[in-house]
């Protein structure tokens, strides 16, 4: 593999990373016959153990299988440990994913995988102080990330994640600089741009939980993305046709697509049907005529992203992006619809009179 395809390549993966706390599992290999995969057979025969508690959604077995094919293989399976490191991140496991970055960083032998190791560390800090509320990662975070800064300046999609840290630390005027140097000089992460332009406008959103940036082209053709849905209450509906209380609970979200039509809320049904002609077919029958969209399954990109397990299952994000609630099954959710579109109504009225 040549430096430069290397260098890309590194990047890319650590441009996903920004998809946590809810990271999809990025790898969905049948076999261990991937580019990186350890060479040793009883590593080998690990890897793939390892590979096999994926395909299952055991992904903190999975870590511990990539940790010890790694140990096997001399500690020299960047693979290996680029996999732990992306499930402990998808599980929740921010302190294992901590400990595997940091790995990385003693096996790496370049200032490009020296800084996409700092970047690692970076993240899985900032998720620990989200999740524990603790000021003490988000600082250590951000040395993490000017680290991977300084080694390799053009890594500038460091500069979206040292903006969200300094946020959650309170330190706007930084935070702000930091999103408007990732919008000027980025070019890996552009689905992201959006997002910095809007915490730029209000850093507090920054702090919140905001649902995942994502972008699906629908059955009919119209591309959709998170950011783009901005000012609008988003309902989005995790389903399949082989669902039975999935089934049940399509006359009630067709009713809050009806009643609700003309009024800042997009419905957006995901369906993780496999079979793309049969989805199509029950679309067209139940007159399913809002955003539909399918993922093919639990291990879809959407759904890992959004962390689904069951369905049906539905989320409510407001106006400005952030993630409210999730409901699994068909729960009452039309007052808390109503008040969220409410409050949309109003924030467009008050842009509005304040653009006049």
């Amino acid at each position: 593999m040549t430096h430069a395809f290397r260098r890309v390549a590194c990047r890319m993966v650590a441009v996903l990373l920004l998809a946590v706390p809810l990271l999809p599992v990025l790898h969905a290999d049948t076999d261990a016959s991937v580019s990186g995969a350890p060479a040793d057979p009883k590593a080998r025969k690990t890897f793939n153990d390892a590979v096999g508690w994926e395909h299952k959604h055991a992904l903190l077995e999975a870590v511990s299988q990539y940790r010890k094919a790694n140990k096997q293989a001399g500690g020299a399976c960047v693979e290996c440990l680029r996999r732990a490191y992306q499930d402990a991140i998808s599980a929740g496991d921010y302190k294992s994913a901590e400990s595997i970055a940091r790995d990385s960083l003693s096996a790496a032998d370049n200032d490009v995988d020296k800084a996409t190791a700092h970047f690692r560390i970076g993240v899985a800090l900032q998720q620990q102080g989200i999740a524990n509320r603790k000021e003490r990662c988000f600082s250590e975070s951000c040395d993490e990330f000017k680290s991977a800064l300084t080694l390799d300046p053009t890594f500038t999609t460091v500069h979206y994640s040292l903006g969200t840290s300094l946020a959650h630390l309170h330190q706007d005027e930084q935070a702000r600089t930091e999103f408007s140097e990732f919008i000027d000089k980025d070019k890996l992460a552009p689905g992201l741009h959006g997002r910095a332009a809007r915490y730029l406008q209000n850093i507090d959103l920054a702090r919140a939980r905001m649902a995942p940036a994502f972008a699906v082209t629908t059955i009919d053709g119209r591309h959709v993305s998170m950011d783009s849905l901005a000012g609008k209450v988003v309902l989005i509906d995790f389903w399949a046709t082989w669902c039975g209380p999935c089934r049940e609970a399509l006359p009630h979200i067709r009713q809050i697509a009806r009643r609700f039509e003309g009024q800042p809320l997009v419905v957006l049904s995901i369906s993780l049907d496999k079979d793309e002609d049969k989805w199509r077919d029950f679309v067209a029958k139940n007159g399913m005529t809002w955003l539909q969209y399918r993922d093919g399954g639990f291990d879809g990109p959407i759904a890992t992203l959004f962390g689904v397990s069951a369905i049906p299952a539905t989320f409510t994000i407001d106006a400005d992006g952030v993630l409210e609630d999730q409901h699994v099954g068909d729960a009452d959710i039309e007052g808390k619809l109503k008040k969220l579109i409410v409050r949309a109504s109003e924030a467009a009225a008050q842009k509005q009179q304040a653009a006049n």
